[in-house]
């Protein structure tokens, strides 16, 4: 049995607690009929709790895989949609640190009960304003003709406010498992968000064919909040085994039991303690209460637990940071669809995470490495996995070409940022609004923000299949062809964007996987810093820790950095500022790669301090431990000394002086 696992299915048993007033000294096993019933609550706890770490994982996976279809629903910048995803650990703000130091006396199952049920609720109300909103709007190009009429967009596009369009139709609508489960959870909750991007958000309650933007548009939007109905549903389901379950199971004493030397077991071990007296209860609650912060100043004291948690917070704003927008950055990086992104992630990314941390681990016990060991490895998988993200910065994709954004309506040179100017002498005569986003791809590979500002005389077909024709402005950055025409949507990136793509999966799964080799030496590095009988404390404290200074503004901060390379911003029909429609690749890829790579650089030197204050006290207590030897040894040659005279004196034929005179 693993051990990890084996502490963590001890938190829920306990000692059978013998009748007051006749304690035994000798301890009563049961026999195998009794053992039976116990064996089997355990195996449903342990199942139980498995299906909790999924639909928990589930959940958050997902919410990560949405962040660019609520950003596109709702209109909203990356910095909003940032504190979004950081609301989502304030919860634990309120109660982490109180259920970890409290819970180890309350009934565990009813807690996780409890907590199942307000996360279930909490992801249905996600999805809510879904249905109590209007359907959802994006601007396009819609001329009022069929295929066989020809009209001009420069000279139908008079009014500065877009063209929007919604649809309407009817309404539709054993041991170990625990952290494998938690693992595979967030696979699944990104394949998810992969297939609910591909349904447009409306499904169900529009007809499809009237749809004319595809999921590789920057308006597409997914049906995201299907994925928040199915998994809430998944967290109640996952409330229901544990209302059944006994506050306690009595513990079977085994021969390999008798010698554990778990922390975990004897922090809940309580042989002479009656749990039926709320007297007792509340007296040992206060007592506890009491020693909070005599217990959190032992922590905090502690120069290697302190700085761990410095490292391991920094690094988690890296890695959050780096999560959140991952998809986002593939998509606007490599021009990739949602759907594309989120599969490659929960297909690719997760499984290297899951691979590095369980190798990790597999390292720590084929090799038996100690507190020292781990650190060092702790260290070692940090600037190796940061070194190879390095190489990231190299396998970008350039700007796309967009006529008056990234290069100018004669296609010759880029643009910089004070010349960046939509309208230009092709199309001075046509009347075009600067707010609209209908991107046109013109016959010369450039995009054009909207077929009046390509000056587009004539257009033909509807939908995907419209067809423009006479745009001046093409013609002019046209080069030997002469062609002036041009179809709905962007035009593809480069051709060496696909092959850039491919090496970032490859170095960003090898990267992935070196990070996550220090999961597990960390979290040994963890428990074993600190006294047994504050670890579950502590181990709350630095989920908290983890939570409040690395999950709620990391995604903030780094939204707000990447709003920054946004060239061309989408307007609301109330005329405020909504979501970016275009980036800046460049500018992109530096902010949010430099920032992590930033971040993680701090964590390595914060590790090195961790390195060498545990190589001193490594040192000191081997200096102590050789003096005390040697003392010992002194001592013992002594008492031997002694021990010999003392026979010479006891035998009979030994009088005073005899080596003397012999």
């Amino acid at each position: 049995m693993d051990p990890t696992a084996k502490e963590n299915v001890q938190l829920f048993n306990k000692n059978s607690v013998q009748s007051v007033g006749r304690p035994s000294s000798k301890r009563e096993y049961p026999s195998s009929e009794e053992k039976q019933p116990c064996c089997g609550e355990l195996k449903v706890f342990l199942g139980a709790l498995s299906f909790v770490y999924f639909a928990k994982a589930l959940a958050e996976g997902y919410l990560k895989s949405t962040i660019t279809q609520i950003e596109r629903r709702f209109d909203i910048p990356s910095s909003l949609v940032g504190v979004i995803d950081g609301s989502f650990e304030i919860g634990n703000l309120l109660i982490i640190t109180f259920v970890s130091y409290f819970g180890a006396k309350l009934h565990r199952p009813k807690i996780i009960g409890a907590g199942c049920l307000i996360m279930g609720v909490g992801t249905l109300l996600i999805a809510m304003p879904q249905f109590f909103m209007e359907q959802y709007r994006y601007e396009r190009y819609s001329p009022f003709s069929n295929s066989s009429l020809s009209i001009s967009p420069c000279l139908e596009s008079n009014s500065p406010l877009p063209i929007l369009v919604t649809e309407k139709s009817q309404s539709k609508i054993n041991n170990g498992c625990v952290q494998t489960v938690a693992i595979i959870g967030p696979i699944f909750g990104f394949l998810l968000g992969s297939l609910c991007a591909k349904l447009y958000v409306d499904i169900g309650f529009v007809n499809l064919d009237h749809i004319t933007i595809t999921p590789k548009d920057p308006q597409w939007v997914g049906a995201w909040w299907l994925g928040y109905l199915i998994a809430g549903i998944i967290s109640l389901l996952a409330a229901v085994p544990f209302w059944f379950l006994p506050k306690s199971l009595p513990r079977t004493q085994r021969k390999e039991d008798s010698n554990s030397s778990s922390e975990k077991s004897k922090f809940i071990m309580d042989d002479h303690t009656d749990y039926q007296t709320s007297l007792g209860e509340k007296a040992e609650i206060m007592e506890m209460a009491k020693d909070f912060l005599p217990s959190l100043k032992s922590l905090f004291g502690n120069p290697i637990y302190f700085l761990y948690l410095c490292a391991s917070t920094i690094q988690f704003n890296s890695l959050f940071g780096m999560v959140t927008y991952k998809p986002k950055y593939i998509e606007q990086q490599y021009g990739q669809s949602s759907s594309k992104a989120n599969f490659v992630i929960g297909l690719i990314n997760i499984p290297a995470v899951a691979l590095g941390i369980f190798s990790g681990g597999i390292v720590m016990k084929k090799f038996r490495i100690g507190v020292y060991g781990a650190s060092k490895l702790y260290l070692g998988s940090s600037v190796l996995g940061y070194l190879l993200f390095l190489s990231l910065f190299a396998l970008g994709c350039e700007n796309s070409d967009v006529a008056g954004l990234t290069i100018t309506y004669q296609g010759t040179k880029p643009v910089s940022y004070h010349e960046r100017a939509l309208f230009s002498d092709c199309n001075s005569r046509c009347k075009c609004s600067e707010t609209k986003w209908e991107p046109m791809c013109g016959e010369n590979g450039i995009t054009y923000v909207t077929a009046c500002l390509a000056g587009c005389q004539t257009s033909t077909g509807s939908g995907k299949t419209t067809i423009f024709y006479n745009c001046t402005c093409v013609g002019t950055a046209a080069s030997k062809s002469g062609n002036s025409s041009g179809m709905v949507g962007r035009c593809q990136k480069d051709n060496g964007c696909p092959r850039m793509f491919l090496y970032f999966l490859i170095i960003s799964v090898i990267t992935s996987y070196t990070l996550s080799l220090g999961g597990i030496p960390g979290y040994i590095l963890l428990l074993r810093c600190i006294k047994p009988q504050l670890k579950s404390f502590a181990l709350g404290i630095y989920t908290l820790a983890v939570r409040v200074f690395a999950g709620i503004p990391a995604p903030v901060y780094f939204g707000v950095l990447i709003d920054k390379s946004c060239l061309k911003w989408g307007f609301k029909r109330c005329g405020s500022r909504g979501a970016c429609r275009l980036y800046d690749s460049n500018a992109f890829r530096h902010i949010y790669l430099g920032l992590t790579m930033m971040l993680g650089t701090m964590s390595i030197f914060l590790s090195t301090a961790v390195l060498f204050t545990l190589k001193k006290d490594y040192v000191s207590k081997h200096r102590n431990f050789r003096t005390k030897k040697e003392r010992t040894m002194v001592s013992t040659r002594i008492r031997k000394e002694n021990c010999t005279t003392s026979d010479h004196l006891l035998q009979p034929n030994y009088w005073p002086g005899k080596e003397t005179q012999l």
